[in-house]
């Protein structure tokens, strides 16, 4: 579908923003299938926020949100890939989001694995932090006026290839009415293809 984008120039850097499709939830993810999840991270049920599900977002592009407590070392996550590949079938979601809160911030350490779609780990996904970013709103977990939560989303770090997106959620009572992720590019290598025509 159509999506408005925003280029802001800034100094000489540039920041982008995209607004994403309409926020959605499928129902929790229980039983089997959470269990199966978790066991593919390598984590327990405890290392799981309690009183929160393991549920697919979307905001155009569903993903399963799997929210940590903060005490989990989410940079040491080492998931079975076929197992994640063989749930992603069952559920009809290529992506897992493992994710924590940074205590007393609206800020957040995430990790994508999307093995089913050939990427074990993508470093920065705007279609994990968007539906991310509602997810929070749907479930009231992060602080906010009643109109717009803000939320950093941080990514990366266990590759080595730290990013940020910022994420801001429109809301209309007390639920996500349109996200929008913001974030500047960095250019990591320079080439030239020749193509024969």
């Amino acid at each position: 579908g159509k999506h408005r984008v925003t280029i802001e120039k800034h100094n000489d850097d540039y920041r982008i923003s995209l607004e994403q499709g309409t926020p959605g939830f499928e129902p929790p993810l229980e039983g089997e299938t959470r269990a199966a999840i978790i066991n593919a991270l390598h984590l327990t049920e405890d290392d799981i926020l309690p009183g929160l599900p393991i549920q697919v977002a979307t905001t155009g592009h569903s993903k399963v949100m799997i929210p940590l407590k903060p005490e989990v070392d989410i940079d040491a996550l080492s998931p079975d890939l076929n197992a994640l590949t063989a749930i992603s079938k069952k559920i009809g979601c290529n992506g897992f989001f493992p994710f924590q809160i940074r205590p007393g911030k609206n800020e957040t350490d995430g990790r994508m694995f999307s093995p089913a779609i050939g990427i074990v780990e993508d470093p920065v996904t705007g279609n994990a932090n968007g539906p991310m970013g509602a997810w929070l709103v749907h479930h009231n977990v992060l602080p906010h006026d009643g109109n717009v939560l803000r939320v950093k989303g941080h990514q990366g770090r266990a590759l080595g290839r730290d990013g940020m997106i910022e994420v801001t959620v429109t809301i209309r009572d007390n639920q996500p009415e349109k996200v929008t992720i913001s974030g500047t590019a960095v250019i990591l290598f320079h080439a030239e293809w020749a193509i024969e025509l």
